[in-house]
């Protein structure tokens, strides 16, 4: 931070789920001091862990996404709650809210209320289709955008027909693209004075994923029949053999690669008949004769000729493979921190500062945790905490855990 201005970004957080968890995330990693306010028993993320995944009693789902937070626990249908909330909100710089269109305002804490109280708060939204248009009620998760947007049909090909991307790609990319949001407004509100509204959808980080994929498509001539391609080819709008092949003992990748280079690598007179033909036209062709020639041949054997020749490609791997990567585990990439004697392991932060990630600092392993450290910063005694904490009104974690 320059100089000795206090100029720490303070975020309030109400936000579940992963977009914007994860957008909140990314501003605590770099230094944010985000308060995340959370229902009595906690946020959704608390209560549901896919694959069934917990490291003791803690949702590796909000392990994934919370880390460097703080926590407080809040009645927010009680007007004592609503009023310890309103206060947090107007100390802060940013609110960050993914609730349904609608939610927040019946509660009084929609934007034209918190604008009115903080002028300058930046109030960033982040909701499935948008907050207003003919499909905004519609229910906005990770796969059904992914299918809205095109992007399962145009995932897979082949006989298989299209394919569901295997992680939640556009949460997390909704997340990155509403913290980089919150951050211009809030260079802007450095430079200004002004508040901002945020605002980003799903469907929109959705769409921005395919951003080079959308643009050829629609400058492509008989775009229509374009998506359809073989089973091995990767993308639609890429030459053979770009995609995914299987060998005797494992799968590889084969990005954008010279069709001679290809052909002297694997010594197959096959491929070499090949190299003059249109690689996108008759990618098909080309990718099926690349499968037939791959597939005797061992891993090991393939990794040595490949790299002798310059061929770019890849191993498939598995997660267990990525935990033990080397080149992975040089950068960084994973953390472990202990919960509850337990290790869990986590990722870090993707960027890099000056040479190093951002440290976790704090993981609010239960709703409420910094309960009264916050409340105590809003100038409240403990008589009026204690008060609070008996009726209900806020929640704090046991000490004990």
């Amino acid at each position: 931070m320059a100089g000795s201005l206090d100029i720490r970004m303070k975020v309030v957080s109400l936000c579940h789920y992963l977009q914007g968890p994860a957008a909140c995330q990314y501003l605590a990693d770099m230094g944010a001091d985000v308060i995340k306010i959370e229902p009595l028993k906690g946020a959704f993320e608390r209560h549901w862990s896919g694959g069934n995944s917990w490291v003791t009693d803690v949702s590796a789902f909000s392990l994934a996404v919370n880390r460097n937070k703080r926590s407080i626990a809040i009645d927010l249908k009680s007007r004592e709650g609503l009023e310890v909330a309103r206060d947090l909100i107007a100390g802060a710089d940013v609110l960050v809210e993914n609730y349904r269109p609608g939610v927040l305002d019946r509660l009084g804490l929609g934007y034209e209320a918190m604008k009115a109280m903080n002028p300058s708060i930046i109030y960033a939204s982040a909701s499935g289709l948008g907050a207003t248009g003919p499909a905004a009620h519609r229910p906005g998760q990770d796969l059904l955008m992914q299918a809205r947007s095109g992007l399962v049909a145009a995932t897979g090909g082949g006989e298989e027909g299209p394919s569901v991307v295997g992680a939640a790609v556009v949460d997390q990319h909704g997340g990155s693209l509403l913290a980089m949001g919150i951050l211009a407004a809030y260079v802007r509100r450095l430079q200004t004075g002004e508040g901002t509204r945020v605002e980003s959808s799903l469907f929109a980080a959705a769409i921005d994923l395919q951003v080079e994929a959308l643009t050829k498509y629609y400058a492509a001539p008989d775009r229509a029949g374009r998506i359809e391609r073989g089973r091995n080819c990767g993308s639609w709008y890429h030459d053979a053999p770009y995609g995914l092949y299987k060998l005797a003992d494992a799968r590889i990748v084969l990005s954008m690669n010279d069709a001679g280079k290809l052909a002297n690598a694997l010594d197959s007179d096959e491929l070499r008949a090949l190299c003059s033909i249109d690689r996108y036209a008759e990618r098909d062709r080309y990718a099926a004769v690349m499968a037939r020639v791959l597939a005797p041949h061992r891993f090991a054997d393939v990794e040595r000729l490949f790299d002798a020749h310059g061929v770019w490609f890849e191993k498939v791997r598995s997660y267990e493979d990525l935990r033990e990567d080397p080149q992975a585990n040089h950068m960084g990439v994973f953390n472990e921190i202990d919960v509850n004697g337990k290790a869990a392991t986590l990722v870090n932060h993707p960027l890099r500062y000056d040479g190093g990630t951002p440290p976790i600092r704090r993981m609010p392993l239960y709703p409420g945790t910094d309960s009264r450290d916050i409340m105590t910063e809003l100038g409240l005694s403990a008589e009026r905490q204690a008060e609070l904490i008996e009726k209900g009104v806020i929640g704090q974690a046991e000490q004990a855990r």
